[in-house]
């Protein structure tokens, strides 16, 4: 629910295709050196610049989540890139996935937080 008007869709495919589109790309970066936060900046560098209008959603603790918007991306270009990049910027370990109901479901929430909050 949403400003109070509740919006439904008939599949999975329609509501995600409808509000959000891309994938999700959930990294760990090896956190061992001094030059750690350096290293985590270097690879972020690289995924904004190889995936034009990725967002940053989350990061800590050498973990960071990216939205990959770029409709004209595919499986193998994602995980290709990833891949060639593992060891040049110490990837432990790296998930790819679409992007899921729930989701679109917390944008919604988080959406609506924002706008109550701005009316406050």
């Amino acid at each position: 629910m949403t400003e109070s008007f509740c919006h439904v869709w008939d599949t999975r495919r329609h509501a995600t295709g409808q509000t959000q589109t891309g994938y999700t790309l959930l990294a760990k970066v090896r956190m061992d050196t001094e030059l750690e936060e350096m290293d985590l900046q270097l690879f972020k560098d690289f995924i904004e610049s190889t995936f034009p209008g990725s967002l940053l959603k989350d990061e800590h603790q050498g973990m960071v989540h990216y939205h990959l918007t770029d409709k004209t991306l595919t499986w193998a270009q994602v995980f290709g890139v990833l891949e060639t990049a593992k060891e040049k910027y110490s990837i432990e370990d790296y998930c790819v996935s679409q992007i899921s109901l729930e989701q679109v479901f917390l944008s919604f929430a988080q959406f609506q937080h924002c706008a109550e909050a701005c009316r406050k």
